[in-house]
């Protein structure tokens, strides 16, 4: 009888200094500034940390909105990919695509952060990075040569994060940290937290009726959080396991309105749910979406999801209380 190998599902290989060799071939996207050349948005990216190696890719929308014949400023939306924390850059197809498509159907200035990939670099560093992406923004706020995308087209007063997966976790992980930062003028205007990844020692229901999901079975959850966590961290940890008790948790009722979406046929739904009752519990303005059909992911797979996701996010934004 064959035994189950994670690796293989995920096409990587573990090398013997703790990094991975990623062997599938995933195509970059360029960006591009030529707005005559019919794409929806434009795009070119930024250097963040470049001892890090990290940046980010910077999309504005080709129409831009108007008031009284004066372009009118936008929302501005940093954005974390998901990928399981050890996969996918900005440059890649599917990540491109979603700042695309934050650019111009919201419209926004999308911030697309490519952080550091585990295990390479294990939690928390996907937090400091998401918190560097943020203060970059920041100081092209304050700083009068700044990136003129955003100063010239920017709302620094809403700004929005926005992850899915592993993504919504860092988001939600940012979201806490920053309650505590000095962010003038930048002002968040709330959290889209899509599918995000949680999970926990002791199974849930859903973990367990799709133990052999044919995209996340336990075996790929449980790697997964393998090489993200800290060394010697369970899946208790606080990274994982929000839930638990710890810190974190008497900054809730301070957090931002949150929007959290799911599907039912993901194995961590169950988590998910919880996590919303948690944040409700805690005062939290949450807007719950969860529709019982879909699976994890499927918004990047499916165009009609995706739309359907878009329209959330626009929603979202667009109907935030004024300042």
């Amino acid at each position: 009888m064959s035994k189950f190998d994670p690796y293989e599902h995920l096409n990587i290989s573990p090398n013997p200094d703790g990094t991975l060799t990623r062997l599938t071939n995933v195509p970059v996207v360029p960006t591009t500034l030529d707005e005559d050349s019919g794409v929806v948005a434009v795009s070119k990216d930024l250097p963040l940390n470049p001892e890090k190696k990290t940046w980010v890719r910077l999309f504005r929308p080709t129409k831009l909105p108007s008031n009284d014949n004066e372009v009118a400023r936008i929302p501005i939306i940093l954005y974390f990919h998901g990928g399981g924390w050890f996969r996918f850059q900005a440059s890649d197809p599917v990540v491109h695509e979603r700042g695309t498509h934050f650019a111009s159907q919201t419209p926004a200035i999308c911030v697309s952060v490519n952080f550091r990939l585990a295990p390479e670099a294990r939690l928390p560093a996907q937090y400091d990075d998401a918190v560097e992406a943020l203060l970059w923004i920041k100081k092209q706020a304050l700083d009068p040569n700044g990136e003129k995308w955003l100063r010239d087209y920017g709302d620094f007063s809403r700004t929005y994060l926005y992850g899915c997966s592993n993504g919504a976790n860092i988001t939600f992980n940012l979201g806490l940290r920053s309650l505590d930062m000095d962010l003038e003028p930048l002002k968040i205007g709330g959290l889209v937290i899509n599918q995000p990844m949680f999970s926990g020692i002791q199974r849930t229901k859903s973990e367990l009726r799709f133990a052999a999901d044919q995209l996340l079975p336990l075996p790929v959850l449980d790697l997964m959080w393998e090489l993200a966590l800290p060394k010697g961290a369970d899946r208790n940890h606080r990274y994982c396991n929000p839930m638990v008790d710890g810190h974190h948790l008497k900054l809730l009722p301070r957090l931002y309105r949150c929007l959290v979406i799911g599907y039912g046929g993901d194995p961590m739904i169950d988590r998910q749910q919880d996590f919303v009752q948690m944040l409700v519990l805690n005062g939290v303005m949450v807007e719950a979406r969860f529709d019982d059909v879909g699976f994890h992911g499927i918004d990047l797979v499916d165009p009609r999801r995706s739309a359907v996701v878009m329209n959330m996010v626009k929603e979202f934004i667009w109907s935030a209380p004024a300042k």
